[in-house]
Formats: structure tokens, sequence, C-alpha cells
């Protein structure tokens, strides 16, 4: 029986154990900390050792399949390069089990979350078996335990550089680069290594697939290479195949939807909605059903997210702002400068282009690893441990009219398991503040 090393017992990890178990692979799985689901995988024959990597991995494996997150520099992991033996990640896994999957593969450093939402939402208008996978937050891996192995799916999968470098079999129908903007730069050598990585979405595309191809990122331009397949150009500000410079959309010519009945707001999001709706037109949906999905889509959790308005003062959202271009997106979309929390993991990419943005930022509340640097942004900078303490003071600063927003323009690993805890325990904390209001008012 062939052996493979599951490194990482996060959900993606757990995920692909069981479905290599299924396929007949004796299993191992590792992780630092402790693996909630050990009973259950060790019930299921898999050999778990968890709160550390013993040193007994230092031997052969058939295959390791490697947790996105952990670097090829580990110890470990780097033992495995030098030995010759092969790395996957969870989706390849699935690549090699569920052949029958048509992908929409999204990925870029900015704005995969939200076309990967509303592509899956397009998709569910065509098939209920349609779903939103990959680092959006669904193991592919978990998905594909529900299936038999020539089970057809449309994924909508969203795709970090970190699980494209492992994953040699994806081949998707329709796929996207958003944008490229340094990030990462703490995982990768170098940013050019960042860039290609990325530009590894589109190198098993066949010559009737569709890249989108985005023609006002200079990033993108300047790192496309060789497309095996068919490129629509994509552009906000000139005549593309994919046209958004008015309110009226068309891909080839042809209308595709009315930009001015979006509920998602800003430039960006009508990049995302094109682009999503474009993917779908690829993959089969309907066009009235892409128009329904996009004139009632109001936007995904965590993303320049409404959280609540007190005294006047509206708080956002944005904690999957983690990086500096997504952080400038956000301020970009308001009207007026903002009360910014900001700070957290550093991943040694640097502040320096939000200073061409300072006029945006009415008051600057830092916290986190990063908030010495991100002081030098402000002379007037309100340095904080941590994120209650950034927003209990921005509260208090706040006048009537006023905007707070959390966009930290970092990773939340410093203080938080991921951004999607950042996010709600903002959320809690700003609710705690408006249950507060509301019980002075009530004595």
């Amino acid at each position: 029986m062939k052996e493979v090393l599951v490194f990482g017992g996060a959900r993606s990890g757990v995920a692909a154990a069981r479905l290599l178990r299924q396929n007949g692979w004796s299993v191992i799985i590792t992780d630092q900390k402790e693996i909630l689901e050990k009973r259950e995988l060790q019930a299921l024959g898999i050999e778990v050792l968890d709160g550390g990597h013993p040193d007994s991995l230092y031997r052969s494996f058939d295959l390791v399949v490697k947790n996105p997150g952990i670097p090829y520099r580990q110890p470990l992991i780097a033992w495995y390069l030098k030995m010759g033996i092969e790395i996957i990640s969870e989706l390849e896994v699935v690549m090699r089990y569920r052949p029958h999957y048509v992908y929409g593969a999204i990925t870029g450093t900015n704005g995969k979350t939200t076309i990967t939402t509303l592509l899956s939402l397009m998709l569910k208008k065509k098939s209920e078996t349609a779903v939103a996978a990959g680092n959006i937050g669904t193991p592919l891996s978990a998905v594909a335990l529900q299936d038999s192995s020539d089970t057809k799916r449309d994924i909508a999968l969203e795709i970090s550089a970190f699980q494209l470098v492992a994953t040699p079999s994806l081949s998707p129908k329709v796929s996207l680069i958003t944008n490229l903007t340094p990030d990462h730069l703490d995982y990768f050598d170098s940013l050019d290594a960042y860039y290609q990585a990325k530009n590894l979405v589109y190198r098993n595309q066949k010559g009737d697939d569709w890249f989108l191809y985005n023609i006002d990122d200079r990033n993108v331009v300047e790192t496309v290479f060789d497309l095996p397949c068919k490129a629509v150009s994509v552009s906000l500000l000139e005549e593309a195949d994919l046209c958004g410079k008015d309110n009226e959309v068309t891909l080839f010519g042809e209308f595709l939807f009315d930009a001015s009945r979006l509920q998602i707001v800003g430039l960006h999001n009508r990049f995302n909605a094109m682009c999503a709706a474009a993917m779908a037109v690829k993959m089969g949906v309907a066009l009235d059903d892409i128009r329904e999905v996009l004139y009632s889509f109001a936007g995904v959790e965590h993303r320049i997210e409404f959280v609540a308005k007190l005294d006047g003062v509206k708080y956002y959202n944005d904690s999957k702002g983690t990086n500096v271009d997504s952080t400038i997106t956000a301020l970009k979309a308001f009207d007026k400068p903002v009360l910014l929390l900001a700070g957290g993991y550093d991943k040694k990419t640097g502040f320096d282009e939000l200073f061409d943005y300072r006029d945006k930022i009415k008051k600057l509340y830092v916290f986190g690893d990063t908030k010495a640097q991100l002081a030098e942004l402000k002379a007037d900078a309100v340095i904080c441990q941590d994120m209650k303490e950034a927003l209990t003071r921005a509260a208090r600063d706040a006048k009537s009219g006023d905007v707070v927003l959390l966009s930290p323009a970092c990773a939340s690993y410093d203080q938080f398991k991921n951004y999607e805890e950042r996010g709600r325990l903002f959320k809690q904390y700003v609710n705690d503040l408006k249950r507060g209001q509301d019980d002075g008012l009530s004595h």
C-alpha cells in the first residue's frame, strides 16, 4: 500500500487525508497543533501525529500533501524536496480523483473572493451541485468526499499562489488573474516568483478555454506569457473583448449587463462583476440568470462590509484587506477621509504606497506587529496594543458623519487565526458598543 504524509491538519488537510484514505492510501497526518478530528481520523485507520512533527518523519514517502501556508523552507519540507519526494496541494489530490469537475479558476492579489462568490451563485442557477471552493474557505477535498469519481460539478475555484505551485494538474475551462501587486514576500523568494506562481493558473488550459486578460493591470500585462488558450481582454478604461467603460457592459460587442443596477459599489466591484459574468457565460449560465445574480448581490463578508451606524458614525469591516493594495481600494471606496484601523502580521511588503493616500485617512489607529511601521504614515497616529483598543479609541474620537474602517493592510496571524476571525471579532466589538449605547438609553 502506498504511503502519504499530509503535512498540516487544518480543514483542507483533514479532508485530503480522508479522501486519500478513501482511495486506498496508507495515510499519516501531522500538525504542530492539536488536530481536533483526531479520533474520527484514527477510526478511519489514519495515523495522527499532532502536537509537533517527530523526527521519525524524516523518511521516504510516496507522496506528501502540504498545507499551502507552510513554506518550502520548513525543515521537513525542505528535506522532502531534497530527497525528490513529490509534494502536492490538497487541490491536486482532487484533480487526480475527481477528473470530471469543471473549473472556473480565480487567482490574483485582490478581488478573488467577490468574483468566486458571484460565479458560484451564477453556476448554482445552472446546477444545484455547483459550489465555491478552494482558498475561499471550503476545501475542495471536502466537496469531493461527497461524490464518486464520475460525478460532474461546476466549481468556482479561488486559488492562491501557494496552492498553484503545488497543483500541476489544474486545467480550468476559464481562468482569471484579477490583478498583481506586491504580496507574500515572507513566503516567496522574490516578487517575480510570486507573480510567476499566479501565472501557473493557465498553464494547462486548452485552445478553446478562456483566460480573462486584465489589460488595465501593468503587472498582469508584463508577466503573462505563452498563453495556451484564448485570451479575452478585459478593461474598465478602453475598448476590449469584455468592456466596462460605461454602464453598459459588453462581451464581444454584445450587451452583458447594466452596471448602474449593481448594488456593490466602486469601480473595483464593477470589474469583479464583469469577470464573474464572463466566466459564467463560458461555463454555460444563461444571461438572464447572470443578471439576476448581479443585480441582487450585496457583497461578501469582511470586504468593505457595513456593520452598524452608531451616533451617526458608520463602521465598516474590511478584514479581508490583508495587503496595501486592498486597503487602498477600500480607502478609495469612500468619498471622505476615514478613521482607519490598520496593522497585523508583517508580510515584508512595506507600506510605502499608502503614503500617497494619507489624505484619505482622517485619523489612523495602528495595532499588531506592524504598528510602528504604519504609525509613520501619520504624525498623530494612535498606537494601540490590539484591534479592540484601536476600535475603542476610534469610537471615542469619531464624530457624526465619520466612517470608522477596519482595513488592516496586513495578514492576521500575529493576533488572530485568520482574517475571518479578525473580522468577526471586529463586528462583535462594534455590536458590543451598540449594545452599550442601547443599554445606556434604556436606563
